[in-house]
């Protein structure tokens, strides 16, 4: 019974202290004991007071690894500085690079993280999408695929950036780059955990300057570039990848349609992994 509960554990605590979660937070409060011991775990942990009061914490104790945001030391962080209409051929060139790797690649929104998984299995990748458009077994069947190595690309929101059991990512590519340093952090930390060494690779374009220099202020660092493959070589797979881009556009556009209406994707949907 809920009413003998001794321990309250709250994993990612930042999210779980946001208001979107104050119906479900108040509901649980209301059934456990008053004394009790509350445990807040989160790789960017709130300060905030009023985001604190919400978890009912007597007495609070801070313990924290460091003071500042901050990624694994055994993670080698790089950037490229892509124009928007070489994006996708960019990043088959990075697939191709890393043939066998274990590789997540997050985007924005459910629809770009649908439209790139089938652009990846158009061009002969492994890969299976996860975003919260997809069903419950929809999504525990990418995550099983990906983690028996069925399929060693996983094209996935941000909605894969916390709390998921995954301990032998080799690279994390930022296909759209993060809104925000925090999410950042919980994505390329799904690469170099416990002691293994990871690659995190964020592609940059012209209109994503200003939230990556953010990004690098909050974080104290400054990510080395990665060179682009040669306009000649890009030249070569942007044909073959606009082909393919087209057919994934249309594959896209018929799952869409089998959804229907009410549960179609959007290209600015992506209020779940906020």
């Amino acid at each position: 019974s809920l009413r003998n509960l001794k321990y309250l554990v709250m994993d990612e605590a930042d999210q779980l202290l946001e208001q979107e979660f104050d119906r479900e937070l108040d509901k649980i409060l209301r059934v456990i004991p008053r004394e009790r011991n509350t445990y807040l775990f989160s790789a960017t942990m709130t300060s905030k007071i009023e985001k604190l009061q919400r978890a009912s914490l007597r007495n609070p104790v801070r313990i924290a690894v460091s003071s500042k945001y901050a990624t694994a030391e055994n993670l080698v962080q790089l950037m490229m500085l892509v124009s928007e209409v070489h994006k996708n051929t960019v990043l088959v060139h990075l697939l191709n690079e890393f043939m066998g790797k274990s590789i997540i690649i997050f985007t924005r929104t459910c629809a770009h993280a649908q439209r790139t998984a089938l652009l990846a299995r158009i061009l002969g990748f492994a890969a299976v999408p996860l975003h919260g458009q997809l069903s419950q077994t929809q999504r525990l069947g990418s995550l099983n695929k990906f983690k028996s190595n069925q399929s060693n690309i996983l094209l996935a929101t941000d909605v894969a950036a916390r709390g998921l059991d995954i301990p032998s990512v080799d690279v994390v590519i930022n296909y759209d780059i993060p809104m925000d340093s925090k999410a950042y952090i919980h994505r390329v930390g799904r690469t170099a955990r416990a002691g293994r060494s990871g690659k995190s690779i964020s592609l940059v374009t012209q209109y994503d300057l200003e939230i990556y220099m953010r990004i690098e202020k909050v974080l104290g660092i400054k990510l080395p570039k990665d060179p682009l493959p040669s306009q000649e070589e890009l030249a070569l797979l942007h044909t073959h990848v606009d082909r393919a881009v087209v057919e994934a556009v249309k594959q896209t556009k018929d799952f869409h349609d089998k959804k229907g209406k009410k549960g179609r994707l959007r290209d600015d949907d992506d209020r779940e992994e906020r």
